[in-house]
């Protein structure tokens, strides 16, 4: 019997591709770890900068750790034209979508063909949703792909059908309180209805949404999607007669490890069980001052002790400056492991933009939610956490500012938001 070759013996070598935002990031590498410990190789990339959060830095040799009987390697999109990880322009998540449309593919294209030179080439290419380039370099390579879809089923299908008019939607600026029948999903109304339906096409995020869908349309042969059979299969299934849907959700990692937010932590073990308001925006919307300081009003008035995350970004706006302190009740930070938090035993209510990937955290932890929703899928996820779960209020939807950040999932709801009159949107 002839000696198996080294390249027969190596694990298939599967590249994940990520825009440069956190609720991108988060359930991307979850999905990675996990195929992973199934033996693969997984290699994930995206374009680092100051304002993500990464367990493991990505370096130009390829950071690695071991995963079950698989490997997880970290290596950054580099070169080019790409800014440097420090350049104040990513704050702005808009005019970064647009750096990395333009900048992204050539730095993608060399990161696979050093894979090959290095003796792991890549096998399979998955890719998150708004970043459609990386899904055209795998098409132009020759690579097979999928999409990661990082927010709802539901939001999936309302986008599809609106897109292809399968079902007939009421024309933008219609009342917000008309019906919109789509098979598989609850009764929304066009007031529920995701921010990018209506989204004028100039809007970088609406551009990145319709090449996904139509690449999902024409070429891909699968979408992989942040949810679960039991959360809503109904959706699932009605689209499955349009698109091949797989759901490999919830993605988030169930550990409970020591981490960054161990003083939190501690903070919350002091406090009597189900007594604390938890208050967190995900990592790109901006509420705005006015806005902040009705939150901070409202925390003091119940009485209750609060923690509540106010990214040093934000951090002027709070009523207290930058001390940003929460008095003698609250405690104020910038960051937090925020399933870590929601699994807390002392832990009784959650404050939410509504994002993809906390919707799921709380559903997960069963804590009940307050939605603020203020842009994006925010809005329909608020609709099904308090009429269809029936695990939380909503609060007025307030068509809160313009345009901040975009995507999917949590930091990347497919767009952030600012509040009116406060901060300059990308």
């Amino acid at each position: 019997m002839s000696q198996e070759t080294p390249a027969r013996r190596s694990p298939p070598h599967l590249l994940l591709v990520s825009a440069p935002l956190q609720g991108h990031v988060n359930p991307l590498l979850c999905l990675g770890g996990r195929l992973s410990s199934r033996g693969l190789l997984v290699t994930f990339t995206t374009v680092p900068h100051d304002g993500l959060k990464l367990k493991l830095q990505p370096n130009d040799d390829g950071a690695a750790m071991d995963v079950g009987s698989g490997r997880l390697r970290f290596e950054p999109l580099r070169g080019g034209r790409l800014w440097a990880p420090a350049d104040p322009r990513y704050r702005a998540p808009g005019d970064m979508q647009r750096h990395i449309q333009d900048a992204g593919p050539a730095a993608l294209e060399g990161l696979i063909r050093r894979q090959a030179n290095a003796g792991r080439p890549v096998s399979f290419i998955v890719a998150n949703a708004f970043a459609p380039w990386a899904a055209g370099v795998a098409r132009d390579m020759g690579v097979p792909r999928a999409m990661l879809w990082t927010q709802s089923c539901a939001v999936l299908s309302l986008y599809y059908h609106h897109l292809y008019s399968l079902v007939a939607f009421p024309p933008a600026g219609a009342e917000t309180g008309l019906p919109v029948p789509v098979p598989g999903l609850p009764a929304l109304t066009v007031g529920e209805l995701p921010a990018l339906v209506y989204a004028p096409e100039p809007n970088v995020w609406r551009q990145a949404l319709v090449a996904d869908l139509v690449s999902l349309h024409d070429t891909l042969p699968w979408v992989l999607v942040n949810t679960f059979d039991e959360l809503e299969r109904v959706a699932i299934e009605a689209l499955r007669a349009h698109l091949p849907v797989v759901p490999v959700g919830p993605l988030f990692d169930t550990g409970s490890g020591a981490g960054e937010d161990d003083d939190c932590v501690a903070w919350l073990d002091a406090q009597p069980p189900r007594s604390v308001v938890f208050v967190a925006f995900g990592s790109v919307v901006v509420i705005g001052r006015d806005d902040t300081t009705e939150v901070a009003e409202g925390l003091a008035s119940t009485g209750h002790p609060f923690l509540w995350v106010v990214r040093d970004d934000s951090r002027e706006l709070h009523p207290h400056g930058e001390s940003g302190g929460g008095g003698e009740k609250g405690k104020v930070v910038a960051w937090c492991e925020q399933r870590r938090v929601l699994a807390h035993p002392a832990v009784g209510c959650f404050v939410t933009h509504c994002g993809w990937n906390s919707t799921t955290e709380a559903l997960a932890a069963g804590v009940p939610v307050v939605a603020y929703s203020a842009w994006s899928d925010q809005i329909t996820n608020a609709k099904l956490l308090a009429d269809v779960y029936g695990v939380g209020v909503r609060l007025p939807v307030r068509r809160r500012g313009h345009e901040r950040a975009g995507g999917g999932g949590d930091a990347a709801e497919g767009a952030g938001v600012e509040r009116q009159g406060e901060r300059g949107g990308g």
